[in-house]
């Protein structure tokens, strides 16, 4: 009678041994696990593993599927740290919570990554979440139009009709249409009284006129100006106007007046703009006309910042009063102009550029656009349905030449156009337009000016006297 119940005794501590073996597992094994990737899964889900010793544990729920021990591959730290279960073993329990996941959700895939529930994250302009959807894990995200479209560069891309290409620029990516539309463009339309500004009309010839002109070949030599970068800022209406007048001065002056004429003078000094207004779109119409009533200094006198800035400098009064260095060339006064005219068609666009130097140009603007990195450029049905809302966002930029090209659709002619989004877009800055066709309204509304050079600068240019109009 003795030996029988020494030998139950035996079986029943025997049998204790075994289950606590098994349901202990790899317990005793310093950690962390589960915690050290902040993952607890729900269900079976055989990635959710992590090394341990040779194989793998596990921080899914299926890990103790039977809650027998029958079936326990659990990580040591799974219960402590994803159930908040406080187990009999050697291990420290993690003090760390277990991570926020509504129903023991572990992730959304999402493109190629995976996602934590309750973590935003960025996928181009919009912010998205990772949310428990009924128990089921789902990505929620804004919807706003974003600039760089994938979509779109695909596309065009793979239409070698189009005559172009597109390509995903940084600077844009992560912006939304309406963040490019607001800040990366800056005109708005003219009003009907300035499109009325004088038009010159001269019976040009067009055969007299070469296939190709590029202002940067003619006039290599007198200190044209390099492509601006207007940054986040509407301010298209007064770069392009500052850039074409700035030339123009190198250009008459045969480059005894080499200047970049200030910016952010038209910006920040602009009667009847307050200092939020700064970088609020303006019409080039009266860019002009406050450059021919006040004038404008140079660069280094009132730098370009593309944004906030009150007016540092006295609107009338020589470069002196404004505290401005002296040029070299002699200069006294500020760089006023002529009144700007208009030009009417293609031929008289071609023949001022040749004659006087680059005009100025206002466009419309689409969605595509932003994408363009080289060829010539067509607009293309991608975009037309996100552009309904932009209707008077307009982009002025400075016409420098033009060309033909040809193509798989035959001899396409086209414009040389610096924009001024800096050297890493387009073509170093550049970007090719259909010409002849008004494409996106680029030959609708070009102006042309005559800089005011000084006597004794005029008297020393020849040009001045053969070319003025």
């Amino acid at each position: 009678m003795w030996t029988v119940r020494w030998s139950g005794l035996t079986l029943l501590i025997s049998l204790t041994v075994i289950r606590a073996q098994i349901e202990d597992d790899f317990s005793d094994l310093p950690g962390p696990y589960c915690e050290s990737r902040n993952t607890c899964c729900d269900g079976r889900q055989d990635e959710c593993a992590v090394p341990i010793l040779e194989t793998l544990c596990y921080c899914d729920s299926f890990c103790n599927a039977t809650g027998t021990g029958s079936h326990n591959d659990c990580c040591p730290d799974y219960y402590s740290f994803c159930r908040g279960v406080v187990r009999t073993t050697t291990f420290r329990p993690s003090t760390r919570p277990p991570p926020d996941f509504p129903g023991f959700i572990l992730r959304c895939d999402y493109k190629g990554k995976t996602h934590r529930p309750n973590q935003p994250f960025k996928d181009n302009c919009n912010t998205c979440t990772c949310v428990d959807a009924g128990g089921r894990a789902e990505i929620q995200c804004e919807q706003n139009t974003c600039l760089v479209d994938d979509k779109i560069i695909y596309t065009v891309n793979n239409k070698p009709d189009l005559g172009w290409t597109a390509t995903n620029y940084s600077d844009f990516y992560g912006r939304t249409l309406d963040e490019g539309m607001t800040l990366r463009l800056g005109s708005l339309r003219p009003y009907a009284v300035s499109e009325m500004l004088p038009t010159i009309k001269k019976n040009n010839d067009p055969s007299r006129l070469p296939r190709e002109f590029d202002i940067e070949r003619k006039w290599s030599g007198v200190g044209l100006t390099k492509i601006q970068d207007q940054g986040w800022c509407s301010s298209s209406w007064a770069v392009s106007s500052t850039s074409v007048a700035s030339d123009r001065f190198s250009i008459i002056s045969q480059g005894m007046e080499r200047v970049q004429l200030s910016t952010q003078n038209l910006l920040s000094c602009f009667k009847g703009r307050k200092i939020h207004e700064t970088c609020k779109a303006g019409r080039v119409d009266q860019a002009w006309q406050f450059m021919k009533k006040f004038g404008v200094v140079d660069e280094p006198c009132f730098p370009y910042l593309g944004k906030e800035k009150t007016c540092t400098i006295k609107m009338r009064g020589d470069l002196r009063r404004a505290n401005c260095a002296a040029p070299s060339s002699g200069r006294t006064q500020r760089y006023k102009v002529g009144p700007a005219y208009k030009l009417r068609n293609e031929t008289d666009i071609m023949f001022d550029i040749m004659k006087s130097g680059p005009v100025q140009a206002t466009m419309k603007v689409h969605h595509d656009f932003f994408s363009y990195r080289s060829g010539i450029y067509q607009l293309s049905d991608l975009s037309l349905y996100d552009d309904q809302k932009y209707v008077n966002e307009m982009h002025s930029v400075k016409i420098v030449g033009w060309g033909e090209e040809n193509t798989i659709n035959g001899v396409k002619k086209y414009w040389k156009v610096a924009n001024s989004w800096g050297r890493h877009w387009g073509e170093n800055g550049y970007f090719r337009i259909a010409r002849g066709v008004n494409e996106c309204e680029i030959e609708t509304y070009v102006v042309g000016v005559w800089p005011e050079i000084e006597e004794h600068i005029e008297l020393n240019s020849r040009y001045f006297s053969e070319n003025r109009i």
